[in-house]
């Protein structure tokens, strides 16, 4: 197992995170999925959180994430979800037009703990 560090804490924290558009639309299709996955690898690299597995359905996301136990995955997925939706909105016109916003409230975050990375990444 590999450990992370920042000044005061040694750390592995994995996460499996999922999210959906606003009333499970289908909108994550094509170009806006790659845009998203490049809007999402831009935030946890401003983070230093380490995506391992990213994978974008037409209706929802799967996230597979290390973060800093100190900045808290609760932020991070603030930050991946405000700033998608303010991007793919603005450069999606249609999106717009078909949700009033485009993630729901809420999402699904689990632990990894001490499962295999291979097991997760090939539910994921």
């Amino acid at each position: 197992m590999e450990y992370k560090s920042n000044h005061n804490v040694v750390y592995s924290c994995k996460y499996h995170v999922v999210w959906c558009p606003k009333y499970r639309r289908r909108v994550l299709t094509s170009e806006v999925e790659e845009r998203l996955k490049a809007i999402l690898r831009e935030v946890a690299e401003e983070r230093q959180a380490d995506i391992i597995e990213l994978e974008v359905m037409p209706d929802h996301v799967h996230l597979l994430v290390e973060v800093d136990p100190q900045f808290g995955i609760h932020r991070l997925i603030r930050l991946m979800k405000g700033r998608s939706s303010h991007h793919l909105r603005e450069e999606f016109p249609w999106i717009k037009k078909r949700l009033p916003t485009l993630w729901t409230n809420s999402y699904f975050v689990s632990t990894v703990g001490g499962a295999p990375l291979a097991v997760i990444k090939q539910y994921m």
